[in-house]
């Protein structure tokens, strides 16, 4: 279960030389809410953009974020709305789609890093993305307001430095703008365009 190096890396090259300011359509199935904290958000929406750089290459381009409490949509797309890549996690399986191809594991991280060689934090990145820490997190610094400059997450493979690079309020609630995530092997930023708290229109 490995996807040719080259094509892969190919293909993202080509969606990098067409970066802009793509947005996604929000999912029909869910409603904007008001928070005043990211945490009361069970379900949310983000728009932006994620560059990924490893030793063997880089790209960045339009990333798209459904998460639920047991669900993930993450695609990445071109300027032209085209997806490149759709990740989903559903009811313990995990399906990516990339280059005509699906793909399926029971595991979403081992999947990504299976196809692709490169390693993302998947499970940690719903709370880092809205300013939170899990269990494996220590916080070694703050800024002045009270936001979360750094923290070091533990990880058996390697640990990460996640850098919380600038703030700022969506729906209601502060959250990051721009993440750095880093360790000797990979270096990942992830910018916010828009988030915003979700719930599931009633039937």
């Amino acid at each position: 279960m490995r996807l040719s190096t080259s094509l892969f890396y190919i293909t993202f090259i080509s969606v990098a030389l067409l970066l802009a300011g793509c947005s996604v359509t929000p999912s029909e199935d869910f409603t904007p809410i008001n928070v005043t904290n990211a945490n009361q958000a069970k379900a949310w929406e983000l728009q932006g953009k994620i560059a990924v750089k490893t030793s063997q290459d880089k790209f960045s381009t339009n990333l798209y974020w459904l998460h639920q409490p047991a669900a993930n949509d993450l695609r990445l797309t071109t300027v032209l709305g085209t997806t490149v890549l759709t990740l989903k996690t559903d009811q313990g399986m995990a399906t990516l789609d990339v280059d005509g191809k699906t793909y399926r594991d029971s595991n979403a991280q081992d999947l990504l890093t299976g196809i692709s060689r490169w390693s993302i934090p998947l499970e940690s990145l719903p709370l880092w993305i809205t300013g939170q820490v899990g269990s494996n997190d220590n916080i070694i610094s703050y800024n002045p307001d009270g936001t979360i400059k750094q923290l070091i997450s533990h990880d058996p493979e390697a640990n990460w430095l996640v850098s919380f690079l600038s703030w700022q309020q969506q729906n209601g609630a502060i959250v990051p703008k721009l993440l750095k995530i880093e360790r000797e092997d990979v270096q990942i930023k992830i910018q916010t365009n828009q988030w915003t708290a979700v719930a599931a229109k009633t039937k």
